[in-house]
């Protein structure tokens, strides 16, 4: 699928490679991916999406053709400028869109729900697979009860500076259980760890550090606009306790879903109900109609 792609240039210069598919003029969603993703983990949103809708993908800083950030340029706040910077560079004023968020770019959403910019563009949003804060002590990927010792090992394991190597048969077994549901098909599972072990191995340690020790609870809490909530009763990584505490701490949670035996990517895992959602709150929120096919016609 064709893509018209732009680079766009964040408040502190950072560069930022952006994709926008789909008909000018259709209703518009805006996906944010996750710590170690690029906007490939989006394959199947965007192909679905795209009929109909102006989809924008970007690139978080440091990942995929979005340049290695300077030491100093690891933070939230960072993360929040680059949202509002690719919403300025891709829709127009006033012009509202629903945006998704899979893991940090959950994150991202909450970090900017306070900023001019996201309020005038926002019109609802997913927050799949992510959490606002305490994300080593509840993570289950050490698989020790909770405590001291496991939210150290934790830190340890995802705060790694080593690299991952090559793609094998060992490196793909080891990021199904630690992001995917035990039932994820070989070539989701392939195209998962293709994907995160594209990811520069500086930005990858950079961005753990910020994930260590995040806290947007705060902005969860600014997060005004409708919200739904997505998970995989499998994750590791963001475990659902974070999805039903952010459903009750959401100003305006349109509800809270669950996918049974779903990992942690949940876009690549289940793409069919994640690509549901965003059309469910395109249709509530943009008036987007489904397609005849859609539609059963």
């Amino acid at each position: 699928m064709n893509a018209r792609t732009l680079t766009v240039r964040s408040a502190d210069g950072a560069e930022l490679h952006a994709e926008v598919y789909g008909p000018e003029g259709a209703p518009a969603v805006v996906l944010a991916h996750g710590w170690t993703c690029s906007t490939a983990f989006w394959a199947e949103q965007i192909r679905d999406l795209a009929v109909d809708h102006r989809v924008v993908a970007y690139d978080q800083r440091g990942h995929g053709r979005s340049p290695v950030p300077s030491d100093g340029g690891y933070s939230t706040t960072a993360l929040a400028d680059d949202l509002e910077a690719v919403l300025a560079a891709t829709l127009g004023p006033g012009e509202r869109a629903v945006l998704a968020g899979h893991s940090m770019g959950g994150m991202t959403i909450m970090a900017a729900a306070g900023r001019p910019g996201f309020v005038q563009h926002a019109a609802a949003v997913l927050l799949c697979s992510t959490g606002p804060s305490r994300l080593t002590a509840e993570a289950t990927v050490v698989p020790f009860g909770p405590g001291g010792l496991r939210t150290r090992l934790t830190g340890v394991v995802l705060g790694s500076k080593a690299p991952l190597g090559p793609v094998n048969g060992l490196s793909k077994r080891i990021l199904k259980y630690a992001t995917m549901g035990p039932g994820s098909a070989p070539e989701r599972v392939d195209a998962c760890a293709r994907i995160v072990h594209a990811c520069p191995r500086p930005s990858r340690y950079g961005w753990s550090q910020v994930l260590a020790h995040l806290d947007l609870e705060a902005g969860l809490r600014d997060l005004r606009v409708p919200t739904a909530v997505l998970v995989g009763t499998a994750d590791r990584l963001t475990p659902p306790a974070h999805s039903r505490a952010m459903a009750e701490a959401l100003p305006h949670c349109t509800g809270l879903t669950e996918l049974a035996g779903v990992g942690h990517m949940t876009p690549v895992e289940a793409p069919e109900a994640v690509t549901a959602q965003i059309r469910e709150l395109t249709l509530t929120y943009l008036g987007a109609r489904p397609t005849s096919k859609e539609a059963g016609v």
